[in-house]
């Protein structure tokens, strides 16, 4: 990934961000608060994927939010676009080699439970990846057997949840757990989930989470609420209702981010 670190950093002309941000469904609107912004199209970055999903930018838009300097990135590809759970890998990779320490991560998601209705934001505390899959499938070393007991940083998610409080924004915690995607749940998928110790479904995220550990990185990750998991309400699922629902959690979540960066929280 030398070539893109290497275009990066010339590009970002002295720019020098420790903070990443995955913006997931509903936060793509973040990118036009980033002051001095410099955007790069994922398309000119050796290694970087190109998402086919609605919603998803395609690209790195890096400068100053809230005071803090930030890098953030519109837009991701998902395992079911290609089946290949290592999509993110050279993505990462550059963000650790360019000097992201701490990385944030956002995904639309389904509630398992009722008091978490569209809208809600999930702080995720723990994963249950249901996909089958790994995005360290392949890798030849043993630093693949990567630790995950404190995948989600207990110091990022305190800054969170302090930041929520301050704003006065309602903050709900659970465990997220990856199906592949990317037909939607089964209602007796739903019931094992929750039996499972679920509170949340997506397509997402969790591959970004085992490779930000894999990189060494800090890692934490919120959920924006989109709809009731399957066989909550007897309606059916569809794309368009998170593209639809998306940008009411984003709003909260938004609030919550501009809190953490605005007032240093993640310092330390």
């Amino acid at each position: 990934m030398k070539e893109a670190i290497d275009h990066l950093v010339e590009r970002l002309d002295g720019l020098a961000p420790t903070v990443g941000l995955v913006l997931g469904s509903g936060l793509g609107g973040l990118v036009d608060e980033v002051e001095n912004a410099v955007r790069i199209s994922y398309a000119d970055l050796p290694g970087f994927p190109k998402s086919g999903v609605t919603g998803h930018a395609g690209e790195v838009v890096a400068g100053h939010f809230a005071g803090t300097p930030v890098l953030m990135l519109a837009g991701r590809a998902h395992y079911y676009e290609h089946g290949n759970a290592a999509a993110m890998r050279p993505v990462i990779e550059t963000l650790a080699g360019i000097g992201i320490t701490h990385l944030i991560l956002t995904n639309a998601a389904g509630s398992l439970e009722a008091d978490m209705p569209p809208g809600s934001v999930m702080l995720i505390t723990d994963h249950i990846n249901f996909s089958g899959s790994n995005p360290l499938f392949g890798e030849p070393t043993d630093r693949r057997f990567v630790g995950l007991t404190e995948a989600y940083d207990a110091g990022i998610r305190t800054a969170i949840e302090t930041a929520a409080s301050a704003t006065g924004t309602s903050l709900h915690k659970g465990v997220y757990m990856w199906f592949s995607g990317p037909s939607f749940e089964t209602p007796a998928e739903i019931r094992m989930a929750r039996v499972l110790g679920a509170n949340a479904v997506g397509m997402s995220t969790v591959p970004e989470v085992i490779l930000a550990r894999f990189y060494g990185l800090r890692v934490a990750a919120c959920s924006v609420i989109t709809n009731l998991a399957a066989g909550m309400t007897g309606g059916e699922l569809s794309h368009q209702e998170t593209k639809d629902m998306a940008p009411l959690g984003g709003r909260r979540l938004a609030t919550i981010l501009r809190e953490v960066l605005g007032k240093g929280l993640l310092d330390g």
